[in-house]
């Protein structure tokens, strides 16, 4: 751990109103806001998708194995509280390549009794190593399906690391009736100088961001089955309430998308 540098899982809490991050993670995250004001809006719109979806999945589709990769810091909703909630058997892997993360989770995140949670130390970067960790082993039954979250971190991966080699590496290891849980920020509602002083301001944060139009996220899930209603703002997925009431797809600029492996 290098308090000295910003990392994702940090400033993320931050934005969600935590109190788990240094100083330095909260400098980070106002100097991305300073570019992208509603930032915190879209990380609490973010999270709420998280909650609809596995609930989704845990409680309409059956899914009850989860594989949730930059899970990030604790928080209310975490996944295996909402599956857990709808079938107290299912199983959660949570993988983070901070270790703040890690303890927190092992100290916090406890288990329905007839469930299960594994918390796996490793980076996204390298599947190869969250595939083969014996905690993943000894949690998930690969010969079933299991919902591969990547919710809120594949923009940390840069082009120079294969973004989508590393999805479809990790769908490989997944059998048929898997599912791709993603949400991505995105470019799409800006306009040319708001996007350059959005990549000024992610550069001097600290920590590397690469925005991805629509058709650049949907690349994601090429192969896969597509679950209604496509690619789409994560405000507009199974949403809740009144329409009246929730944030415009501008200020969130987050897609989500669920699909299914054939």
């Amino acid at each position: 751990m290098d308090p000295t540098k910003a990392h994702p899982s940090r400033r993320y809490n931050y934005w969600l109103g935590g109190k788990d991050n240094f100083a330095v993670d909260r400098e980070s995250a106002e100097v991305v806001a300073s570019a992208f004001p509603t930032v915190a809006l879209s990380a609490r719109e973010n999270r709420a998708f998280l909650r609809r979806v596995v609930t989704y999945l845990a409680g309409e589709v059956g899914i009850h194995q989860f594989l949730d990769i930059g899970t990030g810091l604790p928080s209310a909703g975490n996944v295996h509280e909402v599956a857990q909630a709808i079938e107290p058997t299912s199983r959660i892997v949570y993988v983070d390549n901070d270790p703040v993360v890690l303890v927190h989770a092992r100290a916090l995140l406890t288990s329905e009794p007839a469930g299960r949670t594994a918390y796996i130390q490793a980076d996204l970067r390298e599947p190869e190593k969250i595939l083969v960790d014996p905690d993943l082993a000894s949690t998930l039954d690969l010969s079933r399906p299991v919902a591969l979250m990547v919710v809120a971190t594949m923009h940390f991966v840069t082009d120079d690391h294969d973004p989508y080699g590393i999805v479809r590496r990790l769908l490989a290891a997944l059998p048929s009736g898997s599912h791709l849980v993603m949400t991505h920020a995105t470019n799409d509602h800006l306009t040319a100088e708001q996007y350059a002083e959005s990549v000024a301001a992610n550069e001097r944060s600290g920590v590397p961001f690469r925005l991805r139009s629509r058709d650049e996220f949907a690349r994601f899930f090429d192969g896969l089955e597509l679950l209604p209603p496509g690619v789409a703002s994560v405000v507009e997925w199974r949403p809740e309430g009144n329409e009246a009431d929730r944030p415009s797809v501008e200020d969130v600029s987050m897609l989500c998308a669920v699909a299914r492996v054939p």
